[in-house]
C-alpha cells in the first residue's frame, strides 16, 4: 500500500503545534524511519497515520486512493506495534496472535492458517502454547510483530519498539526487525530517536525537528549529505569546528585547514572518524580522554576549538591522557553548511 499525507498538521487547544504542515510518501513495501529528538511530533505524526489524533482542517491522508482522513482508527486496516508490546499476559503465544483474526470473525481454519503462517515467519513455532509472560524480551517483541501482522494490514505502524531492551538484545533485535519486514514485504513507518535503528531497518529516514520534516532520504544520504546543522549533528554526530573562514581554509584555535572546494556553507562539521592523529597534521591539541570500545579507541581532545572535539582511534599505540598531538583533516570529510539549524 502506498501512503500519502498531505499537509497534514497537529494544533492542540492549548495552541500547541505538536506538528507544522506536513508531506510525507510512503511507496508499497517501503520501511520508512521517523527519527528526531523527543518532541519533534515523530509520534504525534505516526498518531495521525493510525487514525489516533485527528489532523488540523486541510490535511489529508490517502492510502492508495482511498482517503482515510475522517475514518477511525478500527477501520483503517492498521497494525500497530508499542514499546510495551500491550500483549494479553494471561494467554499463550499462539492466542495472542490470533486474537485480531478471532475479533474479525474469521473461520477458524483461516485463523489456524494465518497464525501458523506468522509463527514460522517470526521463528515462534516453539513457543506456541507457552505463556508470554515465561518469555523474553526479545520473544514478546517478535509476537508483538507477529500479533500486528497476522491480520494482514494495509500499513504497520512501529513506534520505538526497541526501546525498552537492554542494548545487546536490541541491537541483535534490530537486525532481526529489518529482516522480518522486509520478509512480510509490508509497508512499514518505524519511530525512534535512535539513529544506528533508523539507518540499520529503515530504505529512507525522515529527520523531524520542532514538529516538521527537515530532511528525507536513503540513510547514506543523509549521512554523506546533511542539509543542515541539526541533522549533520543529529545523523552521525558531526562535530562543528569553531572557527574563522578565510577563502578556502578555516583558522581554528589549533592550527588551520583547507576547506573543500564545493562547500557553499559557512559553517563546517566534521566526523570522528575523519579525525586523524598524524605527526604531520597541521592541527594540534591534547588528549583529555581516551576510552576503549573493544574494535577501537575514543579520543576527546581538546585546544583544537573552542570545544571539545572527539577521534577514532583504531591503532595499538593509543597517545596518552595529557599528550600534545597532531590531528589532520582531509578537505573533503568537512562538510560545509547552512548556518541555520
Amino acid at each position: 500500500m502506498t501512503l500519502n499525507l498531505t499537509s497534514t498538521a497537529k494544533t492542540y487547544s492549548d495552541g500547541t503545534k505538536a506538528l507544522l504542515p506536513t508531506n510525507l510518501k510512503v511507496n508499497t513495501g517501503e520501511i520508512v524511519s521517523l527519527l528526531g529528538p523527543s518532541g519533534c511530533g515523530k509520534t504525534t505524526l505516526l498518531r495521525i497515520i493510525a487514525g489516533l489524533e485527528t489532523p488540523d482542517s486541510g490535511g489529508e491522508i490517502w492510502f492508495d486512493s482511498d482517503n482515510v482522513t475522517d475514518l477511525p482508527v478500527e477501520r483503517r486496516q492498521v497494525g500497530m506495534v508499542f514499546q510495551s508490546y500491550a500483549l494479553f499476559p494471561n494467554m499463550s503465544v499462539k492466542a495472542n496472535i490470533g486474537y485480531g483474526l478471532k475479533m474479525k470473525k474469521l473461520p477458524k481454519a483461516d485463523i489456524e492458517a494465518r497464525v501458523s503462517e506468522v509463527l514460522e515467519m517470526c521463528q515462534l513455532h516453539d513457543y506456541a502454547q507457552r505463556a508470554v509472560t515465561a518469555l523474553s524480551g526479545g520473544q514478546r517483541q517478535r509476537v508483538a510483530l507477529a500479533r500486528a501482522i497476522a491480520p494482514r494490514p494495509r500499513l504497520l505502524l512501529l513506534d520505538e519498539p526497541l526501546s525498552a531492551l537492554d542494548a545487546a538484545l536490541r541491537e541483535t533485535l534490530r537486525d532481526e526487525l529489518a529482516i522480518l519486514l522486509r520478509k512480510f514485504n509490508i509497508t512499514a513507518i518505524f519511530v525512534t530517536h535512535d539513529q544506528n535503528e533508523a539507518m540499520a531497518i529503515a530504505d529512507r529516514v525522515a529527520v523531524m525537528s520542532q514538529g516538521e520534516i527537515v530532511q528525507s532520504g536513503t540513510p547514506e544520504e543523509l549521512y554523506r549529505n546533511p542539509n543542515s546543522t541539526f541533522v549533520a549533528s543529529f545523523v552521525g554526530n558531526a562535530m562543528h569546528l569553531a572557527g574563522k573562514i578565510n577563502g578556502a581554509k578555516l583558522t581554528l584555535k589549533g592550527g588551520e585547514l583547507l576547506l573543500p572546494s564545493d562547500g557553499t556553507g559557512c559553517e563546517a562539521f566534521v566526523r570522528a572518524e575523519n579525525i586523524k592523529i598524524d605527526k604531520k597534521g597541521s592541527l594540534s591539541g591534547y588528549v583529555d580522554t581516551v576510552t576503549f570500545l573493544g574494535t577501537h579507541y575514543r579520543l576527546g581532545i581538546s585546544g583544537v576549538t573552542s570545544e571539545p572535539i572527539s577521534s577514532i582511534f583504531a591503532g595499538h599505540k593509543v597517545p596518552k591522557i595529557g599528550e600534545k598531538i597532531n590531528i589532520a583533516i582531509e578537505p573533503q570529510s568537512i562538510l560545509l553548511l547552512p548556518s541555520k539549524a
